[in-house]
């Protein structure tokens, strides 16, 4: 028999005709789905179509399920039952709706960011678990395309972001400031021209991570190649080498409090000037999600407490 089962018979149809075979007439059933009786009556006319074989015995107004219709429900409730199992299944594999949700951050973002989300969430959802994944824009976003992450925390200015297939929610601006070690003599009184550093010797982030781009941008205004002695993998790591003295670097203001004593941070000159936007990120297909709901309303909280708390003069 050449039968088109995805298009003649359709989940919709066996729930109907479930619901029929538990109330045993149309008005009921109709009433606990939420549609008219014409909907049920339709619904299980074609079913009988697309079985093609008698399933009910008409009484008046009334339908009388045959023994073929008896047969067939017993195989409509294991049907829909291995197709519930298997989406819980499918949702498992994909870490959706789970009790756990894997976040991908920048480094940066742990001082604060990343503890005032999780602490909200624990709030919203006080069973729901959250992995802690940190690495760089590049390998954060990679993740998230291989759904080895749910939602990731980065850098959107210097990231290539398909907003057809990823959900952004900006959080804040962050300006970079040039760093340069406690001992250090800077000229202080003017914002920083990059090319009256020429001669310093500079530590700089890795390739793929969120300052890296900025970094060589803004030396390539300065028109100069700057000494770098080393790249780093994380930004703290990039900070002690600064704090030791063994360079100067880029690096964002969200820094400052936690470097504040031991290291220097100038204002970069107009020409340098540039702010990186922090966004939550997450597949669009999962939008959905009650986890990722959960994360998005707390992001949007956190972003409207940064604005209320700037001033004029700040």
């Amino acid at each position: 028999m050449n039968l088109d089962i995805t298009n003649d018979i359709t989940f919709r149809k066996l729930a109907i005709f479930m619901a029929f075979m538990e109330k045993g007439n149309i008005a009921r059933a109709a009433e606990a789905l939420n549609l008219s009786g014409v909907s049920v009556h339709r619904a299980l006319h074609t079913l009988e179509e697309n079985v093609r074989c008698p399933l009910f015995a008409h009484k008046g107004r009334n339908l009388i399920p045959l023994p073929a219709a008896w047969t067939l429900l017993e195989y409509c409730q294991e049907v829909t039952q291995l197709m519930e199992r298997g989406l819980d299944e499918a949702r498992k594999t994909a870490g959706v709706g789970q009790g756990r949700l894997r976040v991908g951050t920048l480094y940066s973002l742990t001082l604060e960011t990343v503890p005032r989300l999780i602490m909200g969430m624990k709030l919203r959802r006080p069973d729901l678990e959250m992995d802690l994944t940190m690495g760089s824009n590049e390998t954060l976003l990679q993740m998230l395309e291989e759904s080895r992450l749910d939602a990731i925390l980065i850098s959107i200015s210097e990231s290539e972001i398909d907003r057809n297939n990823l959900e952004v929610l900006p959080l804040f601006h962050d300006d970079i400031f040039l760093a340069a070690p406690a001992s250090a003599t800077l000229k202080t009184d003017t914002l920083a021209d990059l090319r009256d550093y020429r001669t310093q010797k500079f530590v700089s982030l890795a390739e793929g991570f969120a300052t890296y781009a900025g970094f060589q941008e803004a030396f390539h205004i300065a028109g100069f190649e700057p000494e770098i002695v080393t790249r780093v993998n994380d930004i703290f790591s990039m900070l002690s080498l600064v704090q030791a003295g063994v360079g100067f670097t880029l690096m964002p203001g969200r820094m400052k409090k936690v470097y504040e004593g031991s290291v220097q941070m100038l204002r970069l000159a107009e020409p340098y000037q540039m702010q990186q936007l922090i966004a939550i990120v997450f597949s669009r297909n999962r939008e959905r999600d009650p986890n990722l709901l959960a994360l998005a309303a707390e992001g949007r909280m956190y972003a409207r407490s940064l604005q209320e708390n700037i001033t004029p003069a700040s």
